[in-house]
């Protein structure tokens, strides 16, 4: 089983927790950024070390609030791999509608030339309106038919988007004409003649595989249908399950027959402690600064509903308790964590598995120690020896 590592790059956070400041209050400055910068650097060299194959970041904007400071990943990636050995580094993800498609496809293509392939190329359709719509796209910010009309138009431009991306990798010659882009445009005088087709220089010297958020039926169906690896995360294993099996029957209705597990990640929060009351009492806060961060944009209306309720609500913020106890994070000791694991890779056959250990508040000696667990402690009971150097 391939095991990864991914970071959203947060600020040290050491006021994090439900007794910190209100998410929006939070500022931040250049010295926190850089310190952001300096913790990942070291945590790529000790995962390169430790031999987690790649280090995966994430695409975020404007974010004052210091939870995700880091707005080009190609960028980073490409440098910390000129400090490290032979660790990949992965987008999770490059947000297409808020990127020409061709800057990216120029982008992502030169840096992997320039590492020798150690970029992995993800993309997602975004989440955050504060960004897209400064960026010139569209997302939805809610649980109302206006949401669903931007989701729609969001998912027109992604899905064009990537049209232009591969055409531009995989022909030496290209042009592209949609909805919302025509390449090149119509017209333009070169030399005696108007242009007809462009040329991406430079392409990438290799086929780049894709990975792609599979978070809802419509992209569960276009990730395995479009021949991407689809990117899960921990949800209630009977209602990932379905998903996960729906992925590889939507692959073999278009052609492509998978393995079990094939062609999926399952991204986990993780973090380990001698005991499971060591796990809870330091994750806690780190857990409670996520949920706060990030509840109000529904990214926990995936869990069960809570007591009473038929639904879970769109702003719902779960406890480390009910987190741990719907096995949708793994918090404990490393039998714990183990266990939890295994029930997904027994369930999904599972063939990929992404850690975030990034708990807000954790320094960067306590974050390279959660690493240290997992490869040491956690990995063998899952029948995992990593690679290390």
């Amino acid at each position: 089983m391939r095991i990864d590592c991914t970071w959203y790059g947060t600020v040290p956070m050491p006021d994090a927790g439900n007794d910190g400041p209100a998410t929006v209050d939070r500022r931040y400055g250049i010295g926190d950024y850089l310190a952001c910068y300096d913790n990942l650097l070291h945590l790529a060299k000790r995962s390169d070390e430790l031999g987690y194959n790649t280090m995966w970041f994430t695409e975020h904007h404007f974010q004052y609030e210091g939870y995700e400071v880091i707005p080009n990943q190609v960028l980073l990636g490409m440098y910390y791999a000129t400090r490290t050995e032979r660790i990949r580094f992965g987008q999770m993800f490059n947000i297409v509608p808020q990127w020409h498609p061709l800057r990216l496809a120029e982008d992502f293509a030169m840096a992997d030339l320039l590492t020798g392939g150690r970029m992995v190329f993800g993309v997602g359709r975004g989440t955050v309106p504060r960004e897209a719509e400064s960026l010139g796209a569209v997302v939805a910010s809610g649980d109302n038919e206006m949401s669903a009309e931007l989701d729609r138009e969001n998912r027109e431009v992604f899905e064009e988007g990537m049209e232009v991306i591969l055409s531009a990798w995989g022909n030496e010659r290209f042009s592209f004409t949609g909805k919302h882009f025509t390449f090149p445009p119509t017209g333009i005088p070169d030399r005696g003649s108007t242009v007809s087709t462009l040329t991406l220089v430079p392409r990438p010297s290799r086929k780049i595989e894709v990975y792609q958020a599979a978070t809802s039926p419509a992209s569960v169906d276009y990730v395995a249908k479009r021949g991407f690896c689809g990117v899960f995360v921990a949800t209630p294993l009977e209602r990932l399950k379905k998903a996960w099996d729906r992925f590889g029957e939507a692959a073999a209705e278009a052609g492509r027959m998978l393995a079990p597990g094939e062609a999926r990640s399952l991204v986990v929060n993780v973090h380990i402690g001698e005991t499971r009351e060591q796990a809870f009492a330091s994750g806690r806060d780190g857990h409670d600064e996520y949920v706060k961060f990030l509840s109000p944009y529904g990214r926990f209306r995936h869990y069960l509903p809570p007591g009473g309720l038929t639904e879970t609500p769109f702003a719902y913020r779960p406890t480390i308790e009910e987190s741990v106890g719907q096995k949708i994070w793994a918090i404990g000791s490393p039998d714990d964590v183990a266990e939890i694991l295994g029930r997904y890779v027994e369930a999904l056959s599972l063939q990929h598995l992404i850690c975030y250990f990034e708990f807000p508040g954790l320094d960067t000696e306590a974050l390279d120690r959660q690493l240290t667990l997992f490869t040491e402690r956690v990995a063998p009971l899952l029948g995992v020896q990593m690679d290390r150097r």
